[in-house]
């Protein structure tokens, strides 16, 4: 008697049937395969899904075996509606599927292990294939000692990236062109191994995208119309480090595993920062740490007691609230790079998580600046504490940032003060750079080397004289205070740039937002020096020289006679604050008590 067989989407994927055929097993069988199959397959394949080519190439070559009369095969039944495709993942078909097997008095073939118990309750007769055969897998041939990453490409020789990370060289690994047809192989390969392995993950699966994780390889594949043609590649980590591997200092050592909470592990691709992630990783776990990661697609290599999560329903916003009732001692979040992943990344941290942050950065301060604008300036260090830069394996600068009101670097007025992040070297504890609000920009200035006094002034000054441009040519910007410049230009320029009763100027004061003097460029910065009147005040701890409230924003020169001694920029109400105790304080005491003090403009 004829057995009849109705294979349900799963079994047509798993290459279940071609593999009975060629062990003589479907001789006496007639497989009547349904419309339906067929219909959710070509949805998948529409989708760019590599599921959906599988199926349909197993499809393909069981037609081959009817053909040659090895085995008997028929299409029955209706076809999908676009709303049951639709419903493919909720089990719409996969019940089609099983009335169909009901109605022809067929045993029905699953390799699905639901559709499995859900006929069995149903009293359908069944057949379960459970996923316990080995698949070819040709990718790993491609990983030879030292080869990190393996790039495959129709029409192109296979190529491999081979080497220490920080030094990796990109070769050919082969002699001849992949055609479409190798790329299938290899494809189909994947996706069954992925799932007939307890080692495989299906990560992603969008249309002309697919990636999947294989034991330590994950392996990203590409089709039209993502891509021009079919691409594969694999990458698998080549070295498991720990963290006593790195040349760290004890000091380091000690404020990444006691003190610091909000940590980004920043560099460039390939050099590492991932490896060293999993280090730290691993030495939260093991000092009874309860340790979680965030990745989408998952790639870390570490041990069995940390669980890695991708996204929940497509967001990481919801893995975030999950992890938030799970309550870990660290996170590692692999890898932060969308707006969306910050603004997780702080979500967590202000809720008290210890968070790990791996963030592609061509430098430390980069990682730093990619903060700005999605997280509020006064809370980044509460986010984000200690930067880690890795480059060639190894760690190449750290820094911890700290938050603090006080007057930045190069303003000397103390109404100036305000909310500073410094950003500070870890080993030396020297400010690198202060980062703050000035006007309604937030700028990121360099703190060491000479003349770093004036650079967030040349820095807005170079902005401003750039807008102004449009409206004067050549245009010389110099501060007064924080809204209000002199703009020195050619002096028959001034009148148009003015207008009639101060029109047009009042229309720049606007559209700049800053208070505006227009001078003459001949009597502006620098040109001649006339003696000045002042007066001095060394009471306190400051000395404080007064000059007229016109000169704010002029440089002053102080001589001791003929002597020059040093210049000195006027602040806001033509007021000159030096610190008490300085050098320059000293000098303009010693040269105010000869009575030789000069001040000149």
């Amino acid at each position: 008697m004829t057995e009849k067989i109705v294979p349900d989407t799963s079994v047509i994927i798993d290459g279940k049937l071609t593999e009975l055929v060629e062990l003589n097993r479907l001789q006496d069988a007639e497989v009547l395969v349904p419309e339906l199959v067929v219909d959710e397959l070509e949805g998948q394949a529409n989708e760019g899904r590599e599921i959906g080519y599988a199926g349909l190439e197993e499809l393909k070559t069981l037609q081959e075996y009817a053909d040659s009369q090895e085995v008997e095969v028929s299409y029955i039944g209706r076809r999908a509606t676009e709303e049951e495709v639709d419903m493919a993942a909720e089990g719409r078909i996969d019940a089609l599927i099983r009335d169909i097997a009901e109605e022809e008095e067929a045993t029905l073939y699953t390799a699905d292990y639901v559709q499995y118990r859900v006929a069995e309750a149903k009293g359908t007769p069944v057949k379960f294939f459970e996923k316990d055969h080995e698949v070819e897998f040709s990718i790993r041939d491609y990983f030879e000692e030292g080869v990190m990453s393996v790039h495959l490409k129709q029409g192109d020789v296979p190529k491999a990236k081979r080497g220490e990370p920080g030094e990796l060289e990109y070769q050919d690994i082969g002699d001849e062109e992949l055609s479409k047809a190798d790329l299938q192989q290899l494809m189909k390969e994947v996706i069954e191994t992925a799932k007939s392995s307890d080692e495989g993950l299906m990560e992603m699966d969008m249309e002309g995208a697919t990636v999947v994780q294989i034991g330590d390889l994950r392996i990203a594949m590409t089709q039209p119309p993502f891509s021009e043609a079919r691409e594969i590649t694999a990458v698998r980590p080549i070295a498991k480090v720990e963290l006593d591997d790195y040349d760290i200092s004890d000091k380091l050592r000690k404020r990444l595993t006691e003190k610091a909470e909000g940590i980004l592990i920043a560099g460039s691709p390939g050099h590492g920062k991932s490896t060293f992630a999993q280090a730290l990783a691993e030495v939260y776990e093991e000092e009874g740490k309860v340790v979680k990661t965030m990745e989408h697609p998952r790639d870390l290599q570490v041990g069995p007691e940390i669980t890695q999560y991708s996204k929940l329903e497509g967001e990481m916003e919801n893995t975030g609230d999950l992890l938030l009732l799970v309550r870990p001692d660290y996170t590692v979040y692999d890898e932060v790079r969308k707006t969306e992943d910050f603004e997780v990344f702080s979500d967590m941290r202000l809720a008290g998580v210890g968070m790990m942050g791996v963030v592609h950065a061509s430098d430390a301060l980069d990682s730093i600046q990619r903060l700005i604008g999605r997280v509020e300036l006064g809370v980044i260090p509460q986010v984000v504490d200690t930067v880690v830069f890795i480059e060639n394996a190894e760690v190449s600068k750290v820094y911890k940032l700290e938050l603090t009101v006080k007057v930045p670097t190069g303003m000397t007025e103390a109404d100036l003060a305000r909310p500073v992040i410094q950003v500070k070297d870890f080993e030396t504890d020297n400010p690198e750079y202060e980062i703050y609000t000035y006007g309604e920009e937030t700028v990121v200035i360099p703190v060491t080397g000479e003349d770093t006094g004036s650079k967030m002034e040349q820095f807005a000054a170079r902005q401003l004289e750039h807008d102004l441009s449009q409206y004067v040519d050549d245009p010389m910007v110099e501060f007064e205070s924080e809204d209000h410049i002199t703009l020195y230009v050619e002096e028959g320029d001034i009148a148009g740039l003015i207008g009639q009763g101060g029109e047009n100027i009042d229309r720049i004061e606007e559209e700049v937002g800053i208070n505006i003097t227009v001078e003459p460029r001949e009597g502006g910065v620098g040109d001649g020096e006339e003696e000045i009147n002042y007066t001095l005040d060394d009471s306190g701890d400051q000395v404080v020289v007064m000059v007229d409230e016109r000169y704010s924003g002029r440089d002053v020169q102080f001589y001791r006679g003929n002597e020059s001694m040093f210049s000195a920029t006027v602040g806001r109400g033509g007021k000159i604050a030096l610190k008490e105790q300085s050098d320059f304080a000293q000098q303009l005491l010693d040269a105010e008590g000869s009575g030789e003090l000069v001040a000149k403009v």
